[in-house]
């Protein structure tokens, strides 16, 4: 089969995790004999690019830096997106696999494809569910679970709330673009804020028109599929494909058994990700300052910022740790270094603000034997079930974690009782193999 993959973003420009999922399942698609190719926009280059990145051939599209409002909100065709489409016609793929909404990849795209005769599948690996949630997070002024059964007032309420304004105002400047004329001219900050409410409201009504271009609708957690089923999406098209890791030849090393090595003072807690506010890293770092010098704690935190706006908050995080040897920042470490560093840890937090489809990284902990800790939202609650293997907080709560900690740091035994229910993780072939069977059904 031709196979084309089409990302938002992808390497070695960017790296992230849906990046790296989109490479592994390319990467097992050719082995199996496939020819997948995989297409992103690009907004740093105004010509096209086609160049090899792991023996994968990749095509970039270029489309503005800085799009128009309708560009930026799905409501127009984004400038650029045309070479895509005529690229799409050339290479005639059997399927084009869609897994992430941005500008330059949306509607028109799978519309396209499916004009094709293209088998269309999305995978949405953020919790904007496709156009659920604008606020990108499923959680309600960024603290309670939400299930966007929520008028578009009260969504445009939330994502106002997100940009720094106060609930009380968001709630009223929601409604403000409700009771003003349609065609009265709004421009600016005020202008985009009373559009708010119309613009979620129109987002909205495009899910039917997703749920009618794709064939399949693929979702990382049964939470995810549970809500987009109550908010009309037909059931027969939603499909959970979990996480899986990467298959490494002679498996993932695991770290002795606690009887072997037991879990010592002091706690070590690790963290591996991005520095963006939405996974909590403050929190943790908050939580572990908050303790008492006393309490036998100790942070290694490996944090990858991408963007000028990343590099700021890490460089913040670094200025609020100074001085305090518990908290230790450490450089990015090469994939194949992920499981000794995940194995030196006591555990691993995902302290997330975020409902997410993993992430992949506790799905890796397990595998060295590492437990997990972290904030109790989709897929955590999937990946960690508590009591037996874990323990989970609310999103954004420090006290709660720093008591956690405390709590570990005075009884390891806890730890190594975890350690010892661990569930095995899946494995990215038996991803790669769901997705064959949909490409082909």
């Amino acid at each position: 089969m031709r196979i084309v993959q089409a990302v938002g973003w992808y390497l070695p420009d960017s790296l992230g995790g849906t990046e790296v999922y989109v490479n592994g399942l390319s990467q097992h698609l050719r082995r199996l004999g496939h020819d997948v190719r995989v297409a992103a926009p690009d907004a740093a280059h105004t010509v096209e690019r086609h160049y090899r990145h792991d023996g994968i051939d990749v095509y970039r599209y270029p489309i503005p830096a800085e799009p128009t409002r309708d560009e930026a909100r799905g409501l127009s065709r984004v400038r650029g997106a045309e070479r895509l489409h005529a690229w799409l016609r050339a290479v005639r793929p059997d399927v084009v696999h869609l897994h992430t909404f941005v500008t330059g990849l949306g509607l028109e795209e799978l519309a396209v494809a499916r004009s094709l005769a293209s088998r269309v599948v999305v995978t949405t690996h953020s919790a904007s569910l496709g156009y659920l949630c604008e606020r990108g997070t499923m959680l309600r002024e960024g603290s309670r679970l939400c299930d966007a059964q929520v008028g578009p007032e009260v969504c445009a309420s939330c994502v106002l709330e997100q940009r720094g304004v106060p609930a009380a105002i968001a709630s009223v400047v929601a409604g403000l673009g409700r009771l003003m004329p349609a065609d009265q001219p709004r421009s600016g900050r005020l202008g985009t804020a009373l559009d708010l409410a119309a613009l979620i409201a129109t987002r909205r009504a495009a899910q039917p028109r997703l749920f009618e271009l794709a064939d399949h609708f693929v979702v990382l957690t049964d939470w995810a599929r549970q809500v987009l089923i109550a908010n009309g999406a037909p059931a027969g098209k939603v499909v959970v494909n979990r996480l899986g890791i990467a298959h490494r030849p002679g498996g993932w090393p695991r770290k002795p058994a606690p009887a072997a090595r037991p879990t010592v003072a002091p706690l070590t807690v690790g963290y591996l990700g991005r520095a963006e506010p939405v996974k909590g890293l403050d929190d943790l770092v908050g939580a572990v300052l908050s303790l008492p010098a006393g309490v036998p704690v100790r942070l290694r935190a490996v944090v990858v910022a991408s963007g000028a706006s990343e590099r700021r908050d890490l460089d913040r995080l670094r200025r609020q740790a100074r001085g305090d040897a518990r908290v230790v920042f450490e450089d990015p470490v090469p994939p194949r270094d992920v499981p000794a560093f995940l194995a030196s840890l006591d555990v691993l937090c995902c302290p997330s603000r975020v409902v997410e489809g993993g992430p992949t990284v506790a799905l890796e902990a397990h595998a060295v034997g590492t437990p997990v800790i972290g904030t109790a939202l989709p897929g955590l609650t999937e990946i960690v079930p508590p009591p037996h293997a874990g323990r989970l907080v609310p999103p954004g709560d420090r006290a709660a974690l720093a008591a956690l900690l405390a709590t570990l740091a005075a009884s390891p035994a806890q730890v190594d009782a975890w350690r010892l229910h661990l569930p095995s993780p899946r494995v990215s072939d038996a991803v790669a193999a769901d997705y064959l069977a949909m490409y082909t059904t």
